[in-house]
């Protein structure tokens, strides 16, 4: 009888039933977020909602988790029997606690930042697991990471992280520039990595309060700002490739300087090679993970081996341009019906969804003055514009650079030449103070969050 339950329910899981999907995907209710919320149903639930009880009486425990892992490839469903009676769904920032740090650190000179170096004296945690859910949020002194030897995240990359700044304006008052998008894309991340998700309000607010209580840290300067990493990581202790049932999600802060040397608004130079993929279609592109980078680097090297500061990604057989290091990219020119046109990749599931690409869509469509397109481009289109004189100016945007002018495409053996700096550069230059203006206070705009 006993073999006969356990095929029984593992039909069940691997099927689910009639009554719904083991795991219901449905749209997030946050407003302008694109893509699936995925809430974890257990199937037994939908297919016996009143024998339930009566199946896992008669299946061991040990039983039952192992018919769950044998129908579900290392994804079982949550049994509220094995969770407890309660189950944080997220964390609350009303909950946050905070340990003062005793010794605060020597605050560096703005001046002399490299990127990523410097940390502030406290840090944010909240841990994780599917036994007991979201623990409180813990605001503490700046500390290193105590993880277990076998934690998902150090063997199979179970994790994902995000990017976006604090500025102190013209006004002293500090700001972050749409961080609402990052949390949304957090969210979106997590999802596809298999951790747990979270109320994005509630992040956002934590991160508020961190930066509330490290706000020296922002420099005091309009060609500096504090530079803020949210990451989260599987932590379960296991071998297995597997969602993790352990998690921690941490915030560090970090002041940086300008992205360009001396603050000066410098060209680079791409190095654009079809061997080496970024992304791919059905992939993680479209995520913000540690593997999409780190694969990066050998290209990167192989980059500067041959003269070049940074590497436009290409994609399939056509040779379509994607993105330029870790940036998007814009291409502002008179396309092939002469019409003049600012054109980026689309966000097919290959491409990051930049917040500093949004906003600049958004800006050039408000200005109605040319053409704003998101659409496929290939070599073959950037060559014979190039020929034809129909180039102005490319860049890339990004968190870290906000607009970086392009002046050369080294392919196939030849350096093109792009036009960009001859060309003022107008569009870039343009943008660059347009939302810099906004982050350091010069203007107002709802795309932005004051901290109080």
């Amino acid at each position: 009888m006993l073999q006969r339950l356990r095929s029984s329910l593992c039909r069940v899981l691997a099927r689910g039933s009639a009554f719904g999907p083991p795991g219901l995907a449905t749209r997030n209710s946050s407003p302008g977020l694109v893509g699936f919320a995925v809430r974890h149903v257990s199937p037994l639930r939908h297919a016996f909602p009143r024998s339930r009880s009566f199946v896992m009486a008669c299946l061991s425990r040990a039983t039952a988790a192992l018919a769950r892992q044998d129908c579900s490839n290392g994804c079982p469903a949550p049994f509220a029997g094995e969770r407890g009676p309660e189950v944080a769904e997220t964390f609350r920032a009303k909950d946050l606690i905070v340990t003062p740090a005793t010794e605060l650190k020597e605050k560096p000179d703005p001046d002399s930042l490299v990127f990523g170096t410097v940390f502030t004296d406290h840090m944010l945690t909240v841990e994780w697991s599917s036994a007991s859910g979201w623990e409180k949020p813990h605001i503490k002194p700046f500390e290193n990471l105590s993880i277990h030897p076998a934690a998902s995240a150090l063997h199979y990359g179970v994790e994902l992280f995000e990017g976006l700044k604090a500025f102190r304006g013209v006004d002293n008052k500090i700001r972050l520039f749409r961080p609402n998008l990052n949390m949304k894309r957090m969210y979106r991340s997590a999802v596809r990595t298999t951790l747990p998700v979270f109320d994005e309000e509630e992040l956002l607010e934590c991160i508020l309060q961190l930066i509330q209580i490290d706000q020296e840290w922002v420099p005091y300067s309009t060609s500096a700002s504090l530079y803020i990493r949210p990451t989260f990581i599987g932590t379960e202790p296991s071998l297995g490739i597997k969602k993790p049932s352990k998690a921690q999600l941490f915030v560090i802060l970090s002041p940086v300087g300008s992205y360009f040397s001396g603050g000066t608004f410098n060209p680079v130079s791409l190095w654009a090679n079809p061997k080496y993929v970024r992304a791919w279609e059905g992939g993680t592109g479209d995520c913000k993970m540690g593997g999409n980078y780190g694969a990066s680097l050998l290209a990167q090297c192989e980059a500067a081996e041959n003269g070049c500061q940074q590497v436009l990604w290409l994609y399939g057989k056509d040779d379509q341009i994607t993105e330029v290091g870790t940036m998007n990219l814009f291409l502002y020119w008179i396309n092939e019906d002469g019409e003049e046109e600012l054109a980026t990749p689309p966000l097919d599931g290959i491409i990051l969804p930049g917040v500093t690409r949004q906003s600049i869509i958004e800006l050039a469509r408000q200005w109605g003055e040319f053409k704003v397109c998101e659409r496929y481009l290939t070599m073959n289109d950037l060559t014979t514009a190039l020929a034809g004189n129909r180039v102005k100016e490319m860049f890339g945007s990004g968190t870290a650079g906000i607009v970086c002018p392009i002046s050369g495409v080294l392919y196939k053996g030849q350096m093109l030449h792009i036009p960009t700096m001859e060309n003022g550069p107008k569009l870039a230059s343009r943008i660059l103070e347009k939302l810099t203006d906004i982050q350091y206070g010069r203007e107002e705009s709802d795309w932005t969050i004051v901290l109080p």
